[in-house]
């Protein structure tokens, strides 16, 4: 029997994983939509800043 793994998506600000139970956002970037940008509750609430990896727009 082949062992399946669970892959999470990080957090684009602090790179924390984004777990089913967190309170978590996503959302194509603004300027290119070409990336999807997660972010955890925390890094929402302290409003830390975010910068897409593949345009290098930064948003709060």
């Amino acid at each position: 029997m082949a062992v399946k793994t669970v892959v999470f998506p990080h957090c684009t600000s602090c790179n924390r994983p984004i777990t089913p139970d967190m309170k978590a956002v996503h959302f194509t970037c603004p300027n290119c939509a070409k990336v999807t940008i997660w972010r955890c509750k925390i890094c929402r609430e302290l409003v830390r800043l975010y910068v897409c990896p593949a345009c290098g727009f930064e948003g709060p």
